[in-house]
C-alpha cells in the first residue's frame, strides 16, 4: 500500500481547451495565491508538486479525447503515489461528471464550470470577492485574454457550450476596466477580448449591444496598446464596432469571426440565424469600414446532410472571400445538441478529405496574401525568443493561431514585450521574416 509524499503541498494547474479556460485557470492560481498556495501552472514532472488541477475541455471529440487521457494520466500517477490529489474542473467536468465519477473513481473531485469557491474549498482556500479581475496570468507578460462575458444564448445546432457554461452573462464594464488597469500596471499591452459571443455583449445588463461601448472606456486605460477582438457572431453584428476600429488605434484591425458554413441548406439546419447573402453582405462591409482589416474564420465541414454540392459552395466562397486567417474544423457529433438528432451521414474520410481541401485552398490564399507583405513595414509587438528567433506579431494575428514574425537573433537584439518596426524581407503560407525597419538587409 502507497503512503502519502512528504512532499510539501504544491498545487500545478493544469489547462486545457480554449483561451476562456486559460483564462479560468489564471482566476483560480490568482485567488490560491492569494490564500497563500504554492501554486504552479504546468509544471515539468520534476517540479509538478503533489496537488493536481486540471481544467478540462468537452468541445469536440478530439478536446474530450485529451481531456479524459490527461484524467487518467494524473489518476495512475496518483495510484503510483507519484502525487497526493488530483482535481478536475471545466467542461468535461461539467458536461459529463455522473460518468466520470463512474468511469474514473480515483479523483479526489469533480467540478463544473461555476464552481470555483467549491473547488477553492477543497484545495484548502477562500473565495475571495475583492480579489475582482486579479490572476496568475499564465501567457507572456506582454498580453492577456480579457473575458467579457461567459456563456451564450445562441441556438446553433451543433454546440454543446451553452450545456458547459450556461446562459450568456456580461461582466460590467467599470469591472472590466478596473481589470484591464490591473494587468496594464503588470506590464500587460494587448488585451485580447474573449466571450462565447463578443457581439451580444451588454445586452443582458445595458438592453443593448454595448461592445463599441466598453471599447471605448478599455482604450482609455494607460499602457495598453492594443485590443483585439475574439469569438463575434454574424447575426446581429454591432456596426459601430467598425466605426470605433477605424478611428481609434488601440483597436487592431482584426476580427475573429467563426462563420461555420456558407451553403443556405447547411446554415440553415445549423440554426446560425444568417444566410449566403447576408455573411457575404457582411464580411464586403467590414472590408469596406475598415479596409486592411484581418478577418479570422473558422468552418465545419462534414455537418449532416451536407452534399457534395454545399461543400463546393463553400470552398468557391472561400476562394472567392481571401480570408486572411482560416480554420477548418471535421464535425463532431456532440451528445444533448439539436444536430444529434440528425444522421451523422458524412462518412470520416470524405469528412477530412474535405478539410484538407479547404486548408490547401487558403495556404495559397495565405501564401499569397503575405508574398503582398514582402518590403512592408509592420509595428510588431515581440512575444519571445525561440533557438535563433525572436518571435513577433503584427496587429493582423492573434498569439498561437495565426502568422508569426521572425526575426534572427543572432544579428538583432531585440527585448521581449516590445514593439518594433519590422520591415518584411521574406514570406511562406504562414510566417514571416523581418528585420528591424532600422537595419537595412544584407
Amino acid at each position: 500500500m502507497r503512503t502519502k509524499s512528504l512532499k510539501k503541498n504544491k498545487i500545478n494547474v493544469i489547462t486545457l481547451g480554449c483561451s476562456k479556460n486559460v483564462y479560468d485557470s489564471e482566476v483560480l492560481m490568482g485567488q490560491l495565491k492569494a490564500s497563500g498556495k504554492d501554486v504552479t501552472h504546468e509544471a515539468p514532472a520534476e517540479e509538478e508538486g503533489n496537488i493536481i488541477v486540471i481544467n478540462t475541455c468537452g468541445f469536440i471529440d478530439n478536446a474530450k479525447e485529451e481531456s479524459v487521457n490527461m484524467i487518467l494520466n494524473y489518476a495512475d500517477k496518483k495510484e503510483q503515489g507519484i502525487v497526493d490529489k488530483v482535481f478536475v474542473t471545466g467542461c468535461l467536468s461539467e458536461r459529463y461528471k455522473p460518468d466520470l465519477m463512474k468511469e474514473i473513481p480515483n479523483i479526489d473531485q469533480y467540478f463544473g464550470t461555476t464552481e470555483l469557491p467549491l473547488l477553492l474549498k477543497a484545495l484548502g482556500a477562500d473565495y475571495k470577492h475583492e480579489l475582482l479581475g486579479e490572476r496568475l496570468t499564465t501567457t507572456p507578460k506582454n498580453y492577456a485574454y480579457l473575458k467579457i462575458a461567459e456563456g451564450c444564448d445562441r441556438p446553433c445546432s451543433f454546440c454543446a457550450i451553452p450545456l458547459m457554461r450556461g446562459k450568456h452573462v456580461s461582466q460590467p464594464i467599470e469591472k472590466l476596466v478596473k481589470e484591464a488597469e490591473g494587468l496594464a500596471k503588470n506590464g500587460v499591452k494587448e488585451l485580447i477580448l474573449i466571450a462565447q459571443d463578443l457581439t451580444y455583449y451588454g445586452l443582458d445588463l445595458y438592453k443593448k449591444r454595448n461592445l463599441a461601448e466598453l471599447l471605448e472606456n478599455l482604450a482609455k486605460v494607460e499602457g495598453i496598446e492594443w485590443i483585439r477582438l475574439h469569438y463575434a457572431f454574424p447575426s446581429g453584428f454591432p456596426m459601430d464596432v467598425l466605426d470605433l476600429m477605424k478611428r481609434e488605434p488601440k483597436i487592431c484591425n482584426y476580427i475573429d469571426i467563426p462563420l461555420q458554413h456558407i451553403s443556405d441548406n447547411v446554415l440553415k439546419s445549423m440554426r446560425r440565424g444568417t444566410t449566403y447573402e447576408k455573411t457575404t453582405k457582411l464580411l464586403r462591409d467590414f472590408r469596406e469600414m475598415v479596409p486592411g482589416m484581418a478577418i479570422r474564420t473558422t468552418l465545419i465541414v462534414g455537418y449532416p446532410g451536407e452534399t457534395e454540392e454545399d461543400f463546393q459552395i463553400l470552398k468557391n466562397w472561400v476562394e472567392e472571400m481571401r480570408f486572411e486567417r482560416l480554420g477548418c474544423f471535421t464535425y463532431s457529433h456532440e451528445e444533448n445538441t439539436h444536430a444529434y438528432l440528425l444522421e451523422d451521414d458524412v462518412p470520416a474520410n470524405v469528412k477530412q478529405q474535405r478539410a484538407n481541401e479547404i486548408m490547401e485552398l487558403q495556404s495559397q490564399i495565405s501564401w499569397e496574401l503575405n508574398q503582398e507583405k514582402i518590403g512592408q513595414v509592420y509595428r510588431c509587438i515581440i512575444d519571445r525568443k525561440e533557438g535563433n528567433y525572436f518571435i513577433g506579431r503584427t496587429e493582423f494575428d492573434s498569439p498561437d493561431v495565426d502568422n508569426e514574425v521572425l526575426i534572427d537573433a543572432t544579428v538583432t537584439y531585440l527585448k521581449t514585450g516590445e514593439f518594433v518596426d519590422i520591415k518584411i524581407t521574406d514570406a511562406t503560407e504562414f510566417d514571416l521574416y523581418g528585420i528591424p525597419a532600422n537595419t537595412s538587409a544584407e
